[in-house]
């Protein structure tokens, strides 16, 4: 008796393992196949990741920052500066040029609710402007979703242009597609493309990657795309991938060698052609504060990023003087 219930027991068990492998295994398809998919590649998940904190800190001999330190002399109350993950570089030399070692606080991971240098991305450096936790953001132009949630709060946002940048679209290294032009792109994500051999590629379904609502990226593709509006994308399990970002993200933090970027009208995204303006889609980077901010260094250290020490800053961490 005892020998048959052990018998059953280890069917028993045998039964449940196989519908947990079961499990595992389709779980497995569904992130392989349509959850992967659907993550785009340089989203702010992976912003997170492929930041390194750790490896832009200021006042680090070994950080990968530009390190310049000002003229400009601030004293009392320091403003507390976010911003985007792509921008992070620029923001963080920035408090090294300016502010005392004691100002950052770091603790490993992230940065602590005292230090005056911070990083969230564009969505929480947008919001943390308004509810009046940093003083300023580094960051692309906001969303109509940011602009109605500062118009709903009563604050006036300050945006100063400080540098500039290839807004860019990316493809499989493996995509014969070098090229495209701005109406095509426009086209694609209107759904009037639909398989790259349309356009010079391989017999494959296009599956052209959105943002989540409020990132810097997606607010860029919206206001690129204008009047266009997204077409539903239903190849996403079986297309291959058309996805954008910007530039030095993609080239000098990311630097990812499964991806390349597409040039558009002919003109490559290069450093050269953002700075000389032939390049179709060029995006301002901003300092943004509140209109109504109290700390008059804010002002200060805004002015002096437009200086030649900020410039050179700005352009020596891979983006475009404003001039």
């Amino acid at each position: 008796m005892m020998k048959i219930d052990r018998l059953k027991l280890v069917r028993q068990i045998g039964i449940l393992l196989a519908v947990a492998a079961v499990f595992a295994s389709f779980n497995f398809a569904v992130f392989e196949l349509f959850t992967k998919r659907c993550l785009p590649s340089y989203g702010e998940g992976m912003q997170a990741k492929s930041i390194e904190l750790d490896q832009y800190l200021p006042f680090e001999e070994d950080s990968k920052i530009v390190k310049l330190k000002s003229d400009l002399a601030l004293t009392g109350d320091l403003p507390v500066i976010d911003g985007a993950a792509a921008l992070y570089p620029i923001f963080s030399a920035f408090v090294h040029a300016n502010y005392p070692e004691s100002s950052v606080e770091f603790d490993g991971e992230s940065f602590t609710a005292d230090s005056k240098l911070q990083y969230t991305n564009t969505r929480g450096a947008y919001q943390r402007i308004v509810d009046g936790d940093i003083d300023i953001a580094i960051c692309a132009v906001p969303s109509e979703e940011q602009l109605a949630y500062a118009e709903a709060a009563g604050v006036e946002l300050e945006l100063v242009p400080i540098g500039r940048e290839a807004f860019v679209f990316l493809v499989n290294s493996n995509n014969p597609v070098d090229n495209l032009t701005v109406d095509q792109i426009k086209d694609i994500y209107a759904g009037k493309y639909r398989n790259w051999k349309e356009l010079g590629g391989p017999d494959r379904l296009i599956s052209p990657l959105t943002r989540n609502e409020g990132s810097g990226s997606q607010t860029a593709l919206l206001n690129f795309l204008g009047d266009t509006e997204i077409a539903p994308d239903y190849d996403s399990l079986l297309g291959s991938a058309i996805g954008f970002s910007f530039r030095f993200y993609v080239e000098g933090i990311v630097e990812d060698g499964s991806v390349k970027m597409l040039a558009l009208n002919g003109v490559y995204p290069s450093a050269e052609n953002v700075a000389n303006g032939s390049y179709p889609i060029i995006s301002e980077i901003y300092a943004v504060y509140r209109k109504d901010d109290p700390n008059e260094n804010v002002k200060l250290l805004v002015d002096w990023m437009l200086s030649e020490q900020g410039q050179q800053i700005v352009e020596e961490s891979g983006y475009c003087r404003v001039g």
